[in-house]
């Protein structure tokens, strides 16, 4: 992507950027959907957030999932509040790339998101994703509540099982109870149906997630 930087290794919080209080600006409705990008959302919907390497390519699989309400792309899993995106690529925030997913639990589930995690990048490279590397673009992710991380936690460990036995390595995916959403600038969200041409690094490892395995 247009700034990436190749710091591969997390820094202490004490070194990283101070942010801002203002949040990001992004437009009230999903370009794709329609529906609204920032809470409140509908009554019993359930969210979770996903990184899986460069956002753009990563929010469009999910907003094409029968059952999502909406979408949205961030930063989450590090330490500088309201981050920008030149920020985030410098390294010096701890954050990754991810994606906010929310969905009608009458019309879909956790299993049917996880899969699509799991289908659509290749948990297994660490702070990278294909060509894309840096602290950004590791994989993670990040659960509303207890029984979403310990679904999260059993996906990975089946997923597992069945990238070692295709010989890749273990999972390097961070799972954890997630922390402050931050939404990235408005020309990111829905980036790649404002820019059908636009760069998508997606890439799966050819094994695919089984039905079932995150019960």
């Amino acid at each position: 992507m247009l700034f990436g930087h190749r710091t591969t290794e997390l820094l202490d919080p004490a070194d990283c950027l101070p942010g801002r209080q203002a949040s990001m600006p992004v437009a009230p409705a999903h370009l794709v959907l329609g529906t609204p990008m920032t809470p409140p959302f509908p009554e019993g919907s359930q969210s979770i957030v996903v990184g899986m390497g460069c956002f753009w390519g990563a929010e469009r699989k999910f907003w094409q999932l029968p059952g999502v309400v909406t979408t949205a792309v961030g930063y989450a899993g590090g330490v500088t509040p309201n981050p920008t995106y030149e920020e985030v690529c410098s390294g010096r925030t701890n954050h990754t790339e991810v994606v906010l997913v929310v969905w009608d639990p009458a019309q879909t589930d956790l299993d049917a998101v996880l899969r699509c995690f799991w289908d659509n990048h290749d948990p297994t490279q660490g702070m990278r994703q294909g060509n894309d590397v840096g602290t950004q673009y590791r994989s993670a992710i990040l659960c509303t509540d207890e029984e979403q991380l310990a679904a999260a936690r059993r996906s990975a460990a089946a997923f597992g099982e069945l990238l070692a036995a295709a010989r890749f390595g273990a999972v390097t995916t961070e799972i954890e109870l997630a922390g402050p959403f931050f939404y990235a600038e408005d020309y990111h969200q829905q980036y790649l149906a404002r820019n059908p041409n636009g760069y998508c690094g997606l890439g799966g490892t050819g094994v695919s997630c089984p039905v079932g395995v995150s019960l």
